[in-house]
């Protein structure tokens, strides 16, 4: 198996696990929120909760009922991740961009999968002491790991990792065709 196969084996399984804590998780909400009391974590500040309605929409209930707009964005953020991961530099350095999106590609795809099963997504953490609105881990994966990823390509990365990626992944060749 060459380095790419097994880097891209590697991304499957870490996606798979993150797909099972994510339902896990939201498996375990139903089965032990649905209709109780919230679990206060810590007091006043972080609790457990299940959503009763659950969330049709997108981030913090936006375009509620779009279902099928969500799920054609999300498998178009999915298959571009997938691309962009197989055509990614191998180097090292660019394994933590990887690692990164895998986690996205996991949020995306697991609350895709609450919008397929039941029409909405479970959501059921609660940070109460600002009056947050109620999420999941898969929402975490995304939110974290988004903020993460915009931290790197913004401050860390330099001009010949832009030039670097974007010749991995075809981009632009095109282009400098027409320049010469």
């Amino acid at each position: 198996m060459n380095s790419k196969a097994r880097r891209c084996a590697v991304d499957i399984i870490i996606f798979a696990i993150l797909i099972l804590i994510d339902r896990l998780t939201k498996n375990w909400a139903v089965y032990r929120l649905k209709g109780n009391d919230p679990i206060p974590l810590i007091s006043n500040v972080l609790e457990l909760y299940y959503l009763p309605a659950g969330n049709s929409g997108a981030a913090f209930g936006m375009l509620s009922g779009h279902i099928a707009l969500f799920l054609v964005i999300a498998a178009v953020v999915v298959i571009a991740i997938a691309y962009f991961i197989w055509n990614m530099p191998s180097d090292s350095k660019y394994r933590p961009l990887e690692i990164l999106m895998v986690f996205i590609a996991a949020g995306g795809v697991g609350n895709m999968i609450d919008r397929i099963a039941q029409g909405y997504v479970v959501d059921f953490i609660y940070i109460s002491c600002i009056n947050f609105p109620i999420f999941n881990v898969a929402d975490m994966y995304v939110s974290v790991c988004t903020v993460v990823l915009a931290f790197i390509v913004l401050f860390r990365l330099k001009e010949e990792d832009y030039e670097r990626i974007e010749s991995s992944l075809s981009i632009g060749r095109n282009r400098h065709k027409d320049r010469s």
